[in-house]
């Protein structure tokens, strides 16, 4: 089993692998290490990534992409709303205010979510890394702008949970980027010396996101991060706007009113932008037949470009300087600044960095596939399946977040910051209130200013089972609050502190060492962060017994003894004890995400679109198999084929007649039938031809299998005359087995003789009376017969006298008596052979 890392971009994905070589990216199906974040959808089935992009022009209102900027908000987000002005999609509120895509597929019209759309992602991608990877792809690790709230990451986790992969943690970008970098660097400070701060800019499709890591040796710490909702797609959407008010003015169309013209412009300006960043002169834009059959030519220069530019490269400055801030480096404490991202190869880009944080910027990773490489990386070190060096990752919340409660008892609701931001992650914190009943919490982010999302809610609790003790009383609940792995916080647990006393009686005796050795400091700890309740018991009445003076006649012992055996002596003394318990409580939450039901419904609407792609797929093969038969029959029984001279001329006829009426019932009616009919058809036209093939392997082989039986035959006659002529290696062989050799070649000879007669005159047209399969049966019948008989191994002879003798004197025996014994035995030998 593999473990991959998924960097899931705005525009493109990309998958790394971890192997024993180190971190390798896989190819899609189309050789290609990038694949599309583009969904499809047709009346037969289902496309995805480069097949989806390569026909979003031809079927633009059923191709969906830019749905990660979607997922998890609601159709009246303002940032909704800003994303969809753009899409030619229709796009819908869903009952519960999430967004819906209707589509046609399979003839009818449906509604995917945003989720649901990633989900369909994630199938491609776990089926890319499985038929490349040749094994199952289960564990994962996911890369997540660092902005994403607690709503987006939950709903990222659903949609790999309907896809079936296995999410061993969502990691940050900024995170995975740092560690592809810090991983494999053997100059890394040790532990307790200071740090080396690194710069990361990550300059994508939609998004540019800035962050300052800690490295030590094995180790990283994330200091602070900042981002801007820009990147390249902005960059190219002011460029098509330049070019749609020049078009207006000179070629009086306007690419703004005629989506899929919108779509061609974006492509051929993010060309354009792509050779600026490379080149300083002018260079020219051109699309035929754009609008209304108008050819439209343009040019553009790089200092243009940034003028035109100015207001978006001013917002990257202040996204660098918000970073630098926030992590309170000066410019000397800073090593290096390293970019990634397609988008920061922008030359202005590049100059910025160098303004801001004085360091040239450097390319040690790899622009494209450094986060899912880091993504993969920290899968392996998560993952079982895979041993790999320990390194370790402290991450960042981003947003502070705060926890509030209902009020109880004449006082009114509580309030507490419970990690403010930049806090590690992940991280638990308990809190301790002092209740009486049930209720309710609520958890939210405390700067809705500062949040890239219209509701700070996170979650709401309502904290069950709570109750006042024996004597009425409020009692301590604790609550840990946690920013997990996956960096979604929650409220993980809630326990209640049950304090009551209990009374125990004392049974007399006379052992007094336990309470004069005893050590009251001895106490069970009360650990709080154990899931399991524990009973802590404190002796409250040994301190409190009056200690009885002993003046050396034993009046205290007295004392004592006689209260034991006294008339009241059946009234014993009680003993207090008191008794805390940890109880669990129940906890019923409201948060992000689907509910159980929606998501089996999800997930069982996915595996049922999978089997109709499969079922699709299986199809179309099945008529391609037919189509690719039809022209590689014709071409090979037509004159100059291989298979001409095999075929009588009528069966040609009827053969190319048959072929010909399949060709075009292929691209009429039977261009959607049903994958059985397509085989059927195939099957009918083997039938017809195969007879025509087989006659061609036959007489094609006939050459090498006569030579090959010819060849045995003549080892066999040599193998006989050796014999004949007294060859040593053969003398152990007795006559009757060489007249076997004999009579088997000379069997094998006069099949030759009599397979080649019948053979000459036969006409390619029709079937030989000898198959190749019958002389390759003669010419094993003789090898078999030659080999069992010359390769029988010579008997072993008896051991001589002198060697005998040679054995023994160089094992120091006595040579007298043993050569005595030895020429005995020699002698006893020799009389038996003779």
């Amino acid at each position: 089993m593999s473990v991959i890392g998924i960097d899931f971009g705005n525009e493109s994905c990309f998958i790394a692998v971890a192997k024993a070589g180190g971190i390798e990216t896989i190819a899609n199906d189309y050789s290609l290490r990038a694949t599309p974040a583009y969904v499809a959808f047709t009346d037969k089935n289902r496309i995805l990534g480069v097949a989806a992009k390569n026909q979003q022009v031809t079927n633009m209102k059923n191709t969906i992409c830019g749905f990660k900027r979607l997922i998890g908000r609601k159709f009246d987000d303002p940032h909704t709303q800003n994303e969809l002005r753009m899409t030619a999609n229709n796009v819908e509120k869903l009952p519960d205010g999430g967004i819906g895509f209707r589509v046609n597929y399979l003839g009818h019209e449906h509604v995917f979510s945003p989720e649901q759309l990633t989900a369909m992602l994630f199938t491609k991608l776990k089926d890319t890394s499985a038929t490349a990877l040749q094994t199952q792809i289960n564990d994962c690790v996911i890369t997540v702008p660092f902005y994403y709230t607690n709503a987006e990451r939950k709903a990222l986790l659903d949609a790999a949970q309907i896809a079936g992969l296995n999410v061993l943690r969502l990691m940050n970008e900024t995170t995975a980027t740092a560690l592809s970098y810090g991983f494999y660097r053997t100059d890394l400070p040790a532990e307790n010396e200071k740090s080396r701060n690194v710069i990361f800019v990550d300059c994508g499709h939609s998004s540019i996101q800035v962050s300052a890591c800690a490295f030590n040796k094995s180790k990283l710490k994330m200091l602070a991060a900042s981002s801007e909702q820009l990147g390249g797609r902005d960059f190219d959407y002011y460029l098509a706007e330049h070019f749609s008010n020049e078009f207006v003015t000179k070629y009086k169309i306007d690419p703004r009113t005629n989506k899929r013209a919108w779509v061609r412009l974006l492509a051929e300006v993010e060309k354009l932008k792509k050779q600026m960043s490379a080149n300083n002169t002018k260079l020219p834009l051109g699309i035929e037949c754009f609008m209304n059959d108008i050819d439209v030519s343009s040019t553009m220069q790089r200092a243009d470009f940034e003028n035109m530019c100015s207001g978006l490269f001013k917002r990257v400055e202040e996204t660098f300087k918000k970073c630098l801030k926030e992590s309170k480096l000066s410019l000397d404490e800073i090593h290096s600044v390293e970019i990634v991202g397609g988008s920061s190869r922008i030359p202005a880009i590049k100059q910025l960095i160098e303004l801001i944080f004085g360091k040239t910027p450097s390319t040690t990773l790899n622009q494209d596939e450094a986060v899912s490489r880091g993504a993969a990386l920290q899968c392996a070190i998560m993952s079982p399946a895979v041993r790999v060096r320990e390194f370790g990752v402290t991450d960042i919340q981003n947003y502070p977040i705060k926890i509030s409660w209902d009020g109880e008892g004449g006082h009114g609701n509580g309030e507490l910051e419970v990690f403010p931001a930049y806090h590690a992650a992940p991280f638990s914190r308990l809190l301790s209130l002092f209740r009486r009943e049930p209720f309710n919490v609520q958890v939210s982010y405390a700067d809705p200013k500062n949040l890239p999302y219209p509701d700070p809610f996170i979650g709401h609790w309502v904290i069950k089972g709570v109750k006042p003790n024996v004597e009425n009383e409020s009692q301590e609940v604790k609550i840990k609050v946690r920013i997990n792995h996956n960096g979604i916080v929650l409220i993980s647990s809630a326990q209640m502190i049950e304090k009551k006393e209990t009374t125990e009686q004392d049974q007399p005796s006379f052992d007094t060492s336990k309470d004069e050795t005893q050590n009251p400091d001895d106490q069970t700890p009360n650990n709080t962060e154990s899931n399991e309740p524990m009973e802590v018991q404190h002796d409250a009445n040994r301190e409190s017994q009056p200690q009885v003076p002993d003046n050396g006649d034993g009046g205290g012992w007295t004392q004592r003894v006689k209260g034991w055996f006294s008339s009241d002596s059946t009234k014993q003394e009680k003993k207090k004890k008191a008794t805390t318990k940890l109880i669990e409580l129940a906890l019923e939450s409201d948060t992000h995400g689907y509910s159980t039901s929606d998501l089996n419904k999800y997930i069982e609407q996915e595996n049922k679109m999978i089997n109709c792609d499969r079922v699709e797929k299986e199809r179309v093969d099945a008529r391609n198999a037919l189509e690719e038969f039809v022209y590689d029959m014709r071409g090979r029984i037509q004159e100059g084929g291989e298979l001409y001279e095999y075929v009588l001329d009528s069966d040609r006829e009827n053969i190319c007649m048959e072929l010909d009426e399949i060709e075009n019932w292929l691209y009429e009616e039977g261009e959607n039938c049903e994958r059985q009919i397509y085989k059927d058809r195939l099957a009918k036209l083997h039938k017809d031809t195969d007879p025509i093939k087989a006659r061609h392997q036959e007489f094609c082989s006939q050459p090498a299998a006569f030579e090959k039986l010819g060849h045995a035959i003549q080892m066999a006659r040599k193998a006989v005359d050796q014999y004949r002529s007294g060859d040593e290696k053969y003398n152990h062989l007795t006559e009757t087995e060489i007249l076997n050799i004999s009579e088997t070649a000379d069997k094998a000879e006069k099949f030759f003789i009599d397979a080649k007669a019948k053979l000459t005159n036969v006409t390619r047209t029709k079937d030989p009376e000898v198959h190749v399969a019958d002389v390759y049966h003669e010419c094993d019948t003789l090898t078999t017969c030659v080999r069992s008989v010359l390769n029988r191994p010579k008997p072993t002879l008896p051991p001589t006298e002198n060697h005998e003798a040679d054995k023994n004197k160089a094992n120091g025996e006595n040579t007298d008596s043993n050569n005595k014994n030895a020429k005995l035995h020699t002698e006893e030998t020799n009389m038996e052979v003779e």
